[in-house]
This record gives C-alpha cells, sequence and structure tokens, in this order.
C-alpha cells in the first residue's frame, strides 16, 4: 500500500510540474490595436505601415493591429467609421495619426472624443494634435491631446532632450537628433499632461514639448502623444521606433521594462 501511495503522490507532482511549466509558458494575450490613420499633408500611405512595424520590432508582447486608412488628403474628410458609438469596442488602444483640421462638426468630434472619456487609452502622433480644431468641440479635443497647439516652425532637424528620465517610457533612452523635423509650437498645456521630452525651435529659440503623456476624463484614461513625425524618415529611427512602442505600452497599460525589446528582434 506505501509502495502504491509513494508512486501516486509522485505522480501528482509531476503532474503539479508540468502544468506550472504549461502555464509559465502561455504567452500573455495579445494587446489589441487600432491604427486610425489618413489626412492631408503627410505620407499615411507609408506611415501606416511604419508604426505596427517600429512596434512589431521592439514590443516583447504580441500586438494585434487593425488599420482604418481614409486615402484621402482632404482636411475636412469624414471617416464613416467614427459615427458607429461602438468604434472602439473591443480595443486595448487606439493610435490616431490622422490629420483632419477642418473639421468643426462637435457632435462627430464628442463621438470621437467619447471611447476615450470612457476609458480607452491612445497613442496620438504628430498632426493628430492638430486635427478637430474648429468649433465648439475643439477645446475637448485639446484637453485630450493634453496640450494646444495652432502652427508650426520651419522644417529642420532637432534634438530630443528627455526631461524625464525617470518616467518608465523614458527610462534607458538618451537624447537623439531627428533627421529631418517639424517642431510644433505648444502655447497651452493642460493640467493632466507630464512632458517627457521637449526640442528647441531654430526660429525662436524656444523650447517646446514634442513628446509627453496625459491623464484625460473622469477615468483619467491613459494618453501618450508625440508631435514628432512629419518625416518617414525620422520615424523610421531607431530611438523613434523604441519611443512609440513605449509609449503604447504604457498606455495599454503594460510595465514597458518587461515588455520593450532594447535591441531589434
Amino acid at each position: 500500500m506505501t509502495r502504491y501511495l509513494k508512486t501516486f503522490f509522485l505522480f501528482g507532482a509531476a503532474c503539479i510540474i508540468a502544468s506550472s511549466a504549461i502555464a509559465k509558458a502561455t504567452p500573455a494575450p495579445a494587446i489589441k490595436a487600432l491604427l486610425i490613420t489618413g489626412g492631408c499633408c503627410h505620407d499615411y500611405d507609408n506611415q501606416r505601415e511604419i508604426v505596427p512595424m517600429a512596434v512589431d520590432l521592439y514590443s516583447k508582447q504580441k500586438v494585434e493591429w487593425t488599420i482604418v486608412h481614409q486615402r484621402t488628403k482632404a482636411v475636412d474628410a469624414i471617416l464613416e467609421f467614427y459615427k458607429n458609438p461602438g468604434w472602439a469596442k473591443g480595443y486595448d488602444v487606439v493610435v490616431h495619426n490622422e490629420c483632419f483640421a477642418a473639421i468643426n462638426d462637435a457632435n462627430y468630434i464628442e463621438g470621437i472624443l467619447q471611447p476615450h472619456i470612457d476609458g480607452v487609452p491612445a497613442v496620438l502622433v504628430h498632426c493628430s494634435m492638430h486635427s478637430y480644431r474648429g468649433g465648439p468641440a475643439a477645446e475637448k479635443w485639446f484637453e485630450f491631446c493634453g496640450v494646444h497647439s495652432a502652427r508650426h516652425g520651419p522644417h529642420h532637424a532637432f534634438e530630443v532632450q528627455i526631461i524625464a528620465p525617470e518616467h518608465e517610457i523614458m527610462q534607458g533612452m538618451s537624447n537623439w537628433t531627428t533627421p529631418k523635423g517639424e517642431l510644433y509650437f505648444i502655447n497651452k498645456v493642460f493640467p493632466m499632461m507630464t512632458p517627457l521630452a521637449e526640442s528647441k525651435s531654430n526660429q525662436t529659440g524656444e523650447m517646446h514639448a514634442n513628446i509627453w503623456v496625459n491623464e484625460f476624463g473622469p477615468n483619467k484614461t491613459r494618453v501618450f502623444a508625440t508631435t514628432i513625425g512629419h518625416h518617414n524618415e525620422t520615424m523610421l529611427q531607431d530611438q523613434y521606433m523604441q519611443m512609440i512602442t513605449r509609449g503604447l505600452l504604457w498606455a495599454a497599460g503594460k510595465p514597458v521594462a518587461e515588455n520593450i525589446n532594447s535591441v531589434k528582434k
């Protein structure tokens, strides 16, 4: 009897160890990311590929992408997609890389903002900060962005100077210089915005934040934003690709240090 009991317990222990090994090997659920892109003045045909590629290179955690691309150069194009109140349902994070500056329909803009007010995190890239800036809902859009910016300076390379090296998005990163650039002038910041990096305008000599995080609305929804990203050459820099990946991981609530590849796969 003792021999049988010993065999039974040994078998049970082996099963527990095997089960633990299987559990440890099970990958974390993929981050479901929605990229919305299109509009005026930028190469969104290529940037729709660059952003997911960057994240796929630098994120240890798998990201499943859905891409909505409005193929237009119009500044006032309306996306039928946004008219669905549940447009962001099921996504862990939404990446806005769009340029629709001349839309002033308050109901339409509020429909874009509502899922983020409800708690869906966001990543905002470049001209998203210059979008939806007309009409009565414009101020709410700026609050979502964390800043108000009405214009940018002339194109020139600039050094990205990290001013919050302790923030988990920026930990381990160093200052870098873009090959090209379009620095947005920031004329107002909202109370829940925290700047992470800034650059100097060669036109005015002033420093302007160009990477930051924001907490938006009653749920303090996580928003990561950068105004860097006009030129593809800049977006293809290793530092930029790592930065956008770090921002997405942070926005989605994932520990950055545990999920970032410091070296490309």
